[in-house]
């Protein structure tokens, strides 16, 4: 089937008190392997890309090779340009075919990345682009314990404020979630999550999906969160795979067998996975 707008699997996801799971991807094997696993679970799924990695696959290459795979599986695929704050580069990702497309000034004051944020969506919908936000502040995990610090979390009286004057589609918030590797078992504040979905109707995005133990993830997708994503752990197993593979003794190896060892193994993770997903094709 054709690319699915990410709005409207979000808006599926609402729709079941649910979550799409959404895998930053760097390569062919790895988008492959998304959208394999998305099958085997039988579940709808996305594929990012984060934008330090068009240097692996340029803008326009990643979108033809997920639209070819999107368009021969037998589950929904959307396509999402992952954490981006250079307006030229989300203009470029507009054009080169991404239908969706995250504008993240959570660094800025509220103002400015209202601001910001806004002139994304008044050039996205020209594209009919979707658009995600983000307000507050979902740092990085290993760098310090600030995600779990609560001035850092996502104000409810700000969301509503935002959402009516940017226009974005989702919106990703703060309430206990680090990109990368957590030092510690990360705690998500549930009750806070509640008060955000409350302020909103859009569906609700949470950053940082790698180490949150699925209990909790469970409890977040049935109080507002509609959409994950997840990255750093994707990556991890993707590399310990090619340090595998690369490690053979090649004069035994097949020299083109990458594919067929990396993408059985990738695959098998996407969809185990993807069964934290309660929505039913």
């Amino acid at each position: 089937m054709p690319y699915v707008k990410v709005k409207e699997l979000l808006a599926m996801g609402k729709k079941n008190n649910a979550c799409v799971l959404a895998f930053d991807a760097a390569d062919i094997n790895m988008i492959k392997s998304v959208i394999k696993g998305a099958e085997t679970a039988g579940r709808p799924v996305i594929v990012m890309l984060y934008p330090g990695m068009r240097n692996i696959m340029p803008f326009g290459v990643f979108a033809e090779v997920t639209r070819y795979y999107a368009e021969r599986a037998s589950v929904p695929v959307g396509l999402h340009l992952d954490h981006c704050s250079d307006f030229d580069m989300i203009l470029e990702a507009i054009h080169e075919g991404f239908p969706s497309v995250m504008a993240d000034g959570s660094v800025l004051p509220f103002e400015e990345n209202a601001a910001f944020t806004k002139k994304v969506v008044e050039v996205a919908r020209n594209f009919d682009v979707d658009v995600e936000g983000e307000l507050g502040h979902v740092g990085t995990a290993a760098d310090s314990d600030e995600f779990s610090r609560k001035e850092f979390f996502t104000r409810p009286d700000e969301v509503r404020e935002f959402v009516e004057k940017t226009g974005v589609t989702s919106l990703a918030v703060s309430f206990g979630s680090a990109h990368g590797l957590y030092k510690s078992t990360p705690k998500l504040d549930i009750n806070h999550l509640k008060t955000l979905s409350a302020a909103t109707d859009i569906p609700l995005v949470l950053h940082g999906g790698t180490g949150i133990p699925d209990d909790q993830l469970a409890q977040a997708f049935s109080n507002g969160i509609n959409k994950i994503n997840i990255g750093t752990e994707f990556f991890n197993l993707n590399t310990r795979l090619n340090q595998e593979f690369y490690a053979q003794d090649f004069s035994k190896a097949d020299p083109f067998g990458f594919p067929e060892y990396i993408q059985p193994r990738l695959t098998e993770y996407i969809a185990g996975r993807l069964e934290l997903s309660k929505i039913v094709l």
